[in-house]
């Protein structure tokens, strides 16, 4: 794993590289997805078994083939090792706990004069969750989406994920099962987004899209954002560690690894002050790929991706840190809760050495939907707000409107706005 410091001469022009990690050439894919949108749009379903027969080698029969029996998941469901459906319901009950504290309220407030201001708050009738089943399927991340749209209130969630050689992942039918969900289309890609977007004659339109998805997918999310909201446009998963003197390179190792057998385009950075332990780190990562089972893939985005970054002092690395805005950081140090006042960009902070970012991942609550690439540095996690919209409460009595009606039709008349004013005024003559 390549060490780098502060004070090679070069360094700005590495650190650049890094702060570059997530980098995707949407430009190059977009008329692709274009096309694979304008298609769906104008075929529906039809377009949808095409591209399934295309890049997910089975060919559907009839659009019934493209949704999966609900019987099917309460079967998986029931199948399950009873272990397994134990830990399944203690991260869904945490996941819920964590997200009910999130739910905001609505609120109205009484003025003296008779205004009546407020704020009232409601779920989308509909939302669709993209659950990717590429190179590994992940139930987690079905929870981790359903549930805080089921906090919230939503009526109706659709799920849509691929299904290589027709081949549906038994966990993540259970998983469906245990929340409820019945509607889950096997369908993937930058057609499942278009899909959930503009609806078919099978899968109907939704309000919000969530969940993460190569390329293509985040593409798609790009291009149809505006026709439904989207949480965000995410990249390769990715990890960040703050460690000092006081932490065990292993535990390092082993952490930034967690992230780096995901995806070969994944990245993991190590930003210590301790010289010392960026050695013993670097040697205990290529010692834990030589028996990891996802060696390859993990080799591929250490080496190529990955990065032990030297600094002067503790200060300077928290400061290189928020700069890289990692999606999970880790603080393994003395005090790391010293640090925290200090960290401005990160998707989620794991503290101390028995907080490792897969407990985030499983079973800890919050959501592991979280910003990529360093847009930390201006979005948030998943959340039961994604899936929620707020209007605001107005009501002015005839004594509000005598009171601030006057300065309202000033500044509609600065405006050049007649009709506004005298909206205002004949209200105000009326009285």
């Amino acid at each position: 794993m390549k060490i780098i410091s502060t004070k090679d001469s070069d360094f700005k022009d590495r650190f650049e590289e890094i702060l570059r990690r997530a980098d995707m050439d949407i430009e190059s894919v977009t008329p692709i997805v274009a096309t694979i949108i304008k298609e769906i749009k104008e075929e529906g379903d039809a377009a949808l078994m095409r591209h399934i027969a295309k890049f997910d080698r089975w060919e559907p029969k009839s659009a019934r083939d493209l949704m999966i029996d609900p019987k099917l998941m309460k079967s998986a469901y029931e199948a399950l090792d009873p272990k397994l459906k134990e830990a399944l319901h203690l991260a869904y009950d945490r996941i819920y706990a964590y997200h009910q504290k999130q739910l905001p309220k609505s609120w109205i407030d009484f003025e003296q004069n008779g205004t009546i201001l407020g704020q009232k708050v409601t779920p989308v009738d509909r939302a669709g969750l993209y659950i990717p089943g590429g190179k590994a399927a992940y139930p987690s991340s079905l929870l981790m989406n359903a549930i805080p749209a089921i906090v919230a209130g939503v009526e109706e969630i659709v799920v849509t994920t691929p299904t290589p050689d027709n081949e549906p992942n038994e966990l993540l039918l259970a998983a469906c099962h245990l929340c409820g969900i019945e509607k889950v289309f096997k369908v993937g890609g930058a057609s499942a987004i278009a899909a959930l977007a503009f609806g078919t004659e099978s899968i109907p339109k939704v309000d919000v899209i969530t969940g993460p998805g190569n390329i293509f997918v985040a593409t798609a999310k790009k291009l149809v954002f505006g026709e439904v909201n989207i949480d965000m446009i995410a990249g390769p998963s990715e990890i960040g560690v703050l460690a000092d003197e006081s932490a065990d390179a292993k535990l390092v190792a082993i952490d930034l690894l967690s992230q780096a057998e995901h995806d070969e385009m994944a990245s993991s950075i190590l930003i210590t002050p301790d010289e010392s332990l960026a050695q013993k780190v670097s040697e205990e990562v290529e010692n834990y790929l030589k028996v990891l089972k996802r060696k390859e893939i993990a080799s591929a985005s250490i080496h190529e991706r990955g990065a032990i970054i030297v600094t002067k002092c503790m200060a300077e690395a928290v400061e290189l840190m928020n700069q890289v805005a990692p999606e999970h950081l880790e603080v393994m140090t003395n005090n790391p809760f010293e640090l925290l006042p200090k960290i401005k960009h990160a998707g989620a902070i794991f503290l101390g050495r028995n907080t490792p970012e897969p407990i985030g991942d499983y079973i800890a609550g919050p959501n592991h939907t979280l910003p990529t690439g360093g847009t930390a540095r201006f979005y948030s996690p998943l959340s039961t707000e994604h899936f929620l919209k707020k209007s605001s409460i107005i009501a002015f009595s005839r004594q509000a409107m005598q009171d601030i009606g006057e300065a309202a039709a000033i500044l509609a008349h600065t405006e050049g706005l007649e009709a506004h004013a005298k909206s205002i005024e004949e209200r105000l003559q009326g009285e």
